[in-house]
């Protein structure tokens, strides 16, 4: 199930996509417009900030703004991110590979298959994806 903090971050940065110009965006009315806690919120921009996503402004006329162009923001990497790997299970994930502790055999868990079907089609949702898809 997709998290808060990823529904409220993709949330978030489809407003700030669908502002003319790149003039940054106070927290309040990001949170006011999408409904979402201002405190969650301000966590969840912090991290988009520090991973590159978003720029911020302090003083009189700041707040938060896309540094990319939307287009160019790939779901694959807002995902990663927001809500940590892709994969359900460690022993399929392409960042993040453990294997599983209770696994003798990769090729012969029925569990290992059908959630490298689940990861590539995810994959597939989100590289196909940007934010520019979220807002048109």
């Amino acid at each position: 199930m997709l998290s808060k903090k990823t529904k409220y971050g993709l949330k978030a940065l489809a407003f700030l996509a669908s502002q003319k110009g790149k003039e940054p965006v106070q927290i309040a009315e990001i949170a006011k417009q999408e409904n979402i806690s201002q405190k969650f919120l301000e966590s969840i921009l912090l991290s988009l900030r520090k991973t590159g996503f978003l720029g911020s402004k302090k003083g009189k006329g700041g707040g938060y703004y896309l540094i990319k162009e939307p287009k160019e923001v790939l779901m694959t990497d807002v995902m990663r991110v927001l809500e940590g790997p892709i994969a359900m299970v460690p022993c399929v994930s392409l960042n993040f590979y453990e294997k599983c502790d209770d696994c003798p055999s990769e090729e012969d868990c029925s569990v290992h298959m059908l959630m490298l079907k689940v990861r590539d089609s995810a994959l597939e949702v989100y590289r196909n994806n940007t934010l520019a898809d979220l807002i048109a």
